[in-house]
């Protein structure tokens, strides 16, 4: 079965985390001059591949970069929420939708409807920006979908289908651009080139009933991470963001959480939220930000700080085992303890 490129977001996040401080700004000019949208568009020029990009938070990040001034390429199989096949109308696919929309604003789109999980899909994908657009500056990875089973349920068939879209859905757009900016490197012509992946709360932190999919989305984090290693010789930036916004994905199993507030208040989970982070890790200003996943949900925006060493013992030679229940629980009572498990409080 074909994989879907439904937008990607986490489950709703179960603690609060606090907002980041407000950056100190030195420069006099910086503190005179408000922002001011009309003048600042950051993506002018840029040319946008989004996959994912028919619905939710791919086509919030799709019509963000439009309006920043971007020429987007949008993506997307146009398929159910499990990754069954829809209509294949290309004008009345949701990627032609959301192009129109861009079109109607004033703005550049060209539609793709490939399966950015196959190598033919994913070649032809960054094809389609070169040959409309003579150029590729942001690849946004965003397609996937759910099939949400406890393990003991969990089938072959629905683990690899998961794992196919999310994963291989980012890794195979990812390695055709860099091998387009690696190739305008060696000709002297280094990109400012941006990859903006789409990780999840499942995937840092785990999921109860969703194995197959935290596995992917933890695979899409360390993903990031070796490409921001990698890449970062071509002229190529790479984070990741884990999101939480209401799609057709959480608005179901979540509802209570991803609920649109009805007195007009600010609505948390809408999935617009999201996308001026994305547009602005993809655009030519974010310089030197790169190798790191930030989670964002409503206003809030953190970054998630990976695996690290916390208490440490090295007894200087091989352990036996049964020496080791002491130094393990020594170590446990002075380390943090872990976050829950989504669907575990």
């Amino acid at each position: 079965m074909s994989p879907s490129t439904e937008p990607e977001e986490t489950m709703p996040h179960q603690h609060a985390t606090r907002a980041p401080d407000r950056a100190r700004r030195d420069h006099p000019a910086e503190r005179s001059a408000p922002e001011h949208p009309a003048r600042h568009r950051a993506a002018e020029g840029r040319v946008v591949v989004v996959t994912g990009a028919g619905r939710g938070l791919g086509r919030a990040h799709a019509l963000a970069f439009a309006h920043a001034g971007a020429r987007v390429v949008v993506n997307d199989l146009g398929v159910a929420l499990d990754g069954g096949r829809a209509a294949a109308d290309r004008a009345r696919t949701p990627a032609g939708q959301v192009a129109a929309e861009i079109r109607a604003a004033g703005g550049e789109a060209a539609v793709s409807t490939d399966d950015v999980a196959t190598g033919e899909g994913a070649e032809r994908l960054i094809r389609t920006a070169l040959d409309r657009f003579g150029r590729l500056d942001t690849l946004v990875n965003n397609a996937g979908f759910l099939r949400d089973r406890m393990l003991v349920n969990l089938g072959e068939d629905d683990w690899d289908a998961v794992v196919r879209v999310h994963l291989k859905g980012h890794f195979l757009p990812m390695r055709h651009a860099a091998g387009h900016w690696r190739a305008e490197a060696k000709a002297g012509r280094t990109p400012r080139a941006r990859i903006v992946n789409t990780t999840s709360g499942a995937g840092l932190l785990g999921a109860v009933g969703q194995g197959n999919y935290a596995a992917a989305k933890a695979g899409v984090a360390a993903l990031t991470l070796v490409a921001a290693a990698e890449f970062g010789r071509y002229g190529v930036q790479v984070n990741a963001v884990a999101p939480a916004a209401r799609t057709r994905m959480t608005e179901r199993a979540f509802a209570t959480e991803m609920a649109a507030p009805a007195d007009g208040a600010f609505d948390a989970m809408a999935p617009e939220n999201v996308s001026p982070l994305v547009v602005y890790l993809g655009s030519d200003g974010c310089d030197g930000v790169t190798g790191r996943v930030f989670e964002v949900a409503g206003g809030r925006i953190a970054v998630m700080d990976g695996w690290r060493p916390a208490a440490r013992t090295d007894r200087g030679g091989c352990w036996e085992a049964a020496a080791l229940d002491r130094p393990v629980r020594e170590l446990l009572a002075a380390s943090p303890p872990p976050e829950p498990v989504y669907g575990t409080g």
